[in-house]
């Protein structure tokens, strides 16, 4: 099937997968309405002064989805592809990846429309900075909390906490997460996404009946989420066979020595030019014969025009939105066993979660402890996924947004509507 023929805009993608869940719970049309919408969207110039001294003006978004559960949520991307519809969907998806997880947070998301590479680090600062002041409006430890997300790291989440911190003339470590350690970080937070797919896809291999040991793993994606999940996962005796990034893929049907392929990607820019490996596409890499298939790169990857091609048994999704509705309907038809993204790659927000209480309290916990605290609400979340699906006879995908839609319903039919 020609790929125009599909719908790709992902905004619309996820109010689908809302309304097939909300439909199965038999939400009322007005509540449907309500929880379809955003609480507010906020669109805004960010003018930064280059280092030859002309100017840019780059556009910024702050939205907030549904905040009935608690303050918003959600991680702030530097990416050129960035756009309203975009982050609103992406709000949408924290919303109830939150509630899923059982996190007292509601769904935000934030982002820039440039190209951070071809940015140097005083721009990129600048940049940041400016996007926080504008924003600020919506910002705070109660109400609007950021973090990493594509493009970002721990040094762009410093800018926005010390430029918030600047205008309240005063710290306030709680106001983004992610953030270093020697600024009221959370040991784990880095690995945290990772360690999450890692605790998911264990049980996913569990229920499934199969083996960790000699799992053949191909891995889209080799920025911090995947090249996190990737060596976790060959610590686990995985086979990983295949991993890529924006500039190509690698394989190796004997396994790749992870080790090796973190030096050398950390070397030389990119996984491609590994010795020892063939060199594939990113696509190329999806349709590779394996037993999971850990999408970790961008959105819409997994198309009708690919899905029939996928070699994966599982697909345990890192990224968020890798999958079309589309595609979605085949990969079921064909009996591929599919953890949603709102399920899978909850780690970074749960260890968030903690960060944010860390900050709080003014009292930090040890690295075991956030694993220890991180793998039990992984499991609880998946086991209450999983119980749904059986319950209402649909795939997980269905099942995660059914546990999460009802009970951010619940949360605003308890709250009512103000005034």
């Amino acid at each position: 099937m020609p790929l125009v023929a599909e719908e790709l805009n992902s905004l619309k993608i996820a109010q689908q997968y809302f309304e097939n869940a909300a439909n199965l719970l038999h939400l009322d049309e007005g509540m449907i309405e309500f929880l379809r919408r955003p609480k507010r969207q906020l669109i805004v110039s960010v003018p930064v002064k280059l280092d030859d001294g002309s100017y840019r003006v780059f556009e910024g978004y702050r939205v907030h989805h549904n905040m009935a559960r608690g303050p918003a949520k959600g991680g702030v991307r530097y990416h050129p592809t960035v756009n309203l519809d975009e982050v609103t969907a992406l709000a949408a998806a924290m919303t109830w990846k939150c509630a899923v997880i059982g996190l007292p947070f509601g769904g935000g998301k934030g982002g820039v429309a440039c190209d951070p590479t071809a940015l140097s680090l005083r721009e990129l600062e600048g940049l940041t900075r400016r996007f926080t002041t504008e924003i600020s409006i919506l910002l705070g430890p109660d109400s609007d909390i950021p973090a990493p997300d594509l493009y970002t790291n721990p040094q762009i989440m410093s800018w926005m906490m010390d430029t918030y911190s600047m205008h309240r003339g005063y710290t306030v470590n709680g106001v983004v997460t992610g953030k270093p350690l020697a600024i009221g970080g959370s040991e784990g937070r880095l690995e945290a996404t990772g360690r999450g797919l890692l605790y998911i896809i264990r049980e996913a291999v569990k229920h499934l009946g199969l083996s960790m040991e000699g799992l053949k793993v191909a891995v889209q994606g080799f920025g911090n989420v995947g090249a996190v999940t990737a060596r976790l996962l060959w610590e686990e005796g995985c086979l990983i066979i295949a991993v890529s990034d924006v500039k190509g893929g690698i394989t190796n049907a004997k396994g790749l020595d992870l080790k090796a392929v973190l030096a050398h990607s950390s070397a030389t820019g990119s996984v491609v030019g590994f010795p020892g490996a063939e060199s594939i596409s990113n696509q190329e890499l999806l349709e590779l014969p394996c037993d999971l298939l850990v999408p970790a790169a961008l959105g819409n990857q997994i198309r009708m025009d690919n899905a029939d091609r996928i070699g994966a048994q599982i697909i345990v999704e890192a990224a968020n939105g890798p999958t079309t509705n589309g595609a979605d309907e085949i990969l079921n038809d064909r009996g591929i066993f599919l953890v949603p993204d709102i399920l899978a790659n909850a780690g970074g927000v749960t260890v968030s979660y903690f960060e944010w209480v860390q900050d709080r309290d003014a009292f930090f916990w040890s690295e075991s402890e956030v694993n220890s605290r991180l793998e039990r609400i992984m499991l609880r979340a998946y086991k209450e996924v999983e119980s749904t699906s059986q319950k209402y006879g649909v795939p997980l995908r269905t099942a995660a947004y059914i546990a999460g839609v009802s009970r951010v319903a619940e949360a605003t039919r308890l709250r009512g509507i103000y005034p």
